[in-house]
């Protein structure tokens, strides 16, 4: 008998971050066995070492896909974030950069017949009830993955993936404002912050940096220990206020992923982690996302998206220093260089503003396909 338990995996880069795709027929069906083999793939210590996680949030993501039953989707697709060293994994959310793997992934495993220039596949991703639909380039029965559409925080260039999200507004609370209010006041340990609470394809808690004497220009490895504890304090306050946690020091641990925390800043020139500059002119607004309480070293999708509507909401936190042009177009300043996305909202006289589009443009790369080895202790143990 084989100690341990093969299952076919590819790794792929999906935007900014990577992660292991898996057809769920290729895992157990009880979903507590489930989450284990899962953990065991990507290892359970803080390197990860004894796995293929890279001991890095953006790195330690899954992605379960399978043919969707449903008459509206082509794919049914599941994300992950799971924890480092925690041995959690949380499914509170959906992750665009992930996402932009699915389409080519569901056409190079067989799932959905490859049409030619341009295949768009609807994916319905579980996390948040919501549709996908993603333009992948394809030639030869293949996806593509070469082309000259580049993304900030990855080298080179690739394939143009555009994502257009449908009825983006209350992918996770069922409401566009889950609070009621375009602006609340969180209490944390050191005094009031001024917040927006939005969900536009996940929940996000939004904040002006300077709220709590950041610039809103720092890189991730600038934040003080004393910073992120601040932040996430925040973040877990927000979490609270949502329902998704009854204590505030529970959020880390039950829900470290969602809501997001962003912290928004009107533009202004700034260095990035490469040691280019963005000037003032090449930004809406400068934007700092959070990621399992640390600082995003891009910037996610959903996010992305999230704070890109609310940039067009007057009365939020974005909308105030926002100082774009009146356009669906916004280009969003981050760590890693700037990430444009299309929004256009409708405001109603009476009831939730319509979003009319939320879409954004990736690239992605299968980086490796084969087998991923568990042990048949854990693959075969009963609840």
């Amino acid at each position: 008998m084989r100690e341990f338990e093969r299952i076919r995996a590819a790794i792929i880069r999906g935007g900014t971050s990577k992660g292991v795709y898996i057809l769920e027929h290729e895992l157990p069906s009880n979903p507590v066995v489930r989450d284990q083999v899962i953990l065991s793939i990507y290892g359970n210590d803080k390197r990860q070492i004894d796995g293929l996680g890279g001991a890095d949030a953006l790195t330690s993501k899954f992605a379960m896909v399978s043919v969707s039953t449903r008459e509206d989707a082509d794919i049914a697709y599941t994300f992950g974030q799971v924890g480092i060293g925690t041995k959690t994994i949380d499914y509170g959310t959906n992750c665009g950069n992930i996402l932009s793997g699915v389409g080519p992934y569901a056409i190079d495993e067989g799932l959905v017949p490859p049409v030619e220039p341009i295949t768009k596949v609807r994916i319905y991703n579980t996390n948040t009830n919501k549709i996908i639909i993603a333009h992948v380039p394809v030639f030869n029965g293949r996806s593509v993955f070469t082309g000259d559409f580049s993304i900030d925080g990855v080298p080179g260039t690739g394939a143009e993936i555009l994502l257009e999200f449908e009825h983006a507004a209350g992918a996770v609370t069922g409401s566009l404002f889950p609070t009621g209010n375009r602006k609340d006041t969180l209490s944390i340990s050191t005094g009031d912050v001024e917040v927006s609470i939005l969900d536009v394809t996940t929940a996000v808690v939004f904040m002006h940096a300077q709220s709590i004497g950041l610039k809103g220009t720092e890189l991730p490895a600038q934040l003080t220990v004393e910073q992120l504890y601040q932040l996430e304090e925040i973040r877990s306050e927000g979490a609270k206020l949502l329902g998704f946690v009854k204590k505030r020091d529970e959020a880390t641990a039950v829900t470290p992923a969602s809501p997001k925390l962003i912290l928004v800043r009107e533009p202004c020139a700034y260095q990035t982690t490469a040691n280019a500059m963005i000037r003032k002119d090449e930004v809406s607004f400068v934007s700092r996302a959070m990621s399992m309480q640390k600082m995003h070293h891009a910037f996610p999708v959903t996010g992305g998206l999230c704070t890109a509507i609310a940039s067009k909401l007057k009365g939020t936190v974005v909308a105030d220093v926002n100082h774009a042009k009146p356009s669906s177009s916004i280009t969003i300043g981050h760590p890693s260089g700037t990430m444009g996305f299309s929004a256009e909202v409708e405001e109603q006289e009476y009831g939730e503003p319509i979003i009319k589009q939320a879409a954004v443009a990736r690239t992605s790369r299968r980086l490796m396909e084969g087998y991923t080895y568990v042990p048949r202790s854990i693959f075969w143990q009963s609840s």
